[in-house]
């Protein structure tokens, strides 16, 4: 019997995205630094482009460590930008250690970024109940308030569609269609 999933898990790739990680609640502060990172580089691109390169954007980028990608200087940032197994974009490059200076100054001010980040929410998931795609918004006033926050602290390719994207991807949202399989598991 074939398991009920939400349209866009077509491939294998996205299949088990949806299945193990979207939509599940993220409260590890590194994962929620890796999906910020990664929902900013997916900006024009198709995720099914960032999961086929997040293993090699890990590897190339320390883990997502934000306290060692806060350093990189020009030379790295070059050397970033010669790898053909990350997104290649220089404006997202930059934004990737401005992000991580911005994620560790409010981590401090937060003690967890999670704690900061799900302020947005007050601390809880937000339930929808979309029967198709086409119900489910690309922005909403909570992903607004987020992106004007987060571009305040310094946060570069943090926009409000971005913003939902993430929230999505860290289960702050769950945007699973009800007759999803995985609805329920949100």
């Amino acid at each position: 019997m074939e398991l009920k999933r939400c349209p866009w898990a077509k491939t294998d790739l996205e299949i088990e995205y949806h299945d193990k990680v979207w939509g599940k609640p993220v409260h590890d502060d590194l994962l929620l630094f890796e999906m910020l990172i990664l929902e900013g580089m997916q900006a024009g691109l198709s995720w099914v482009t960032i999961l086929n390169k997040r293993e090699a954007m890990r590897n190339a980028f320390d883990g997502f460590a934000p306290q060692l990608i806060a350093r990189y200087d020009d030379e790295k940032k070059a050397a970033l930008l010669l790898n053909p197994g990350i997104i290649r974009n220089k404006a997202k490059v930059n934004a990737l250690v401005l992000n991580a200076q911005a994620f560790l100054r409010t981590q401090q001010e937060y003690q967890t970024f999670d704690r900061y980040i799900w302020g947005f929410v007050s601390h809880k998931p937000l339930i929808n109940a979309w029967t198709n795609t086409a119900q489910i918004p690309a922005q909403t006033a909570i992903s607004i308030a987020m992106s004007k926050d987060l571009l305040l602290r310094g946060f570069k390719f943090a926009g409000p569609t971005i913003c939902y994207a993430f929230m999505q991807a860290v289960g702050m949202v769950n945007d699973h269609m009800v007759w999803c399989e995985q609805y329920s598991q949100c």
